[in-house]
């Protein structure tokens, strides 16, 4: 496995974790006084632990592509994350984006 797709590895898996820290964000966003829960310091701290990695990312891929592999990671995830834990819905027009987001995703991938 080459260098550059362990960093695609690596974004997504960074996507992931910062669909985490949303997820504990959101939760602590419900309470009383959020910034004092343990859920917002949380969340906070699973962002934080991705600084490092994406130096490595950041030496292997174009941030252009960094940038779009992991907002559509990030979509996809924190959609799924809303529609299927906070039963949130999507309209039509929110569908459209995430489809038009993975074609984005698919188009650059191909030609990059």
């Amino acid at each position: 496995m080459g260098t550059k797709t362990i960093a695609v590895l690596v974004t997504i898996a960074f996507s992931v974790i910062g669909v985490v820290g949303d997820y504990f964000l959101k939760v602590a966003s419900a309470r009383e006084q959020p910034l004092r829960r343990g859920w917002f310091y949380l969340g906070f701290a699973l962002y934080a632990s991705t600084a490092f990695g994406w130096v490595f990312v950041m030496r292997q891929l174009k941030l252009g592509t960094i940038s779009v592999l992991y907002s559509v990671s990030l979509v996809l995830l924190l959609t799924a994350i809303g529609v299927v834990v906070f039963r949130e819905s999507q309209n039509h027009f929110e569908v459209i984006g995430i489809v038009l987001a993975v074609i984005s995703l698919v188009l650059l991938m191909r030609f990059a």
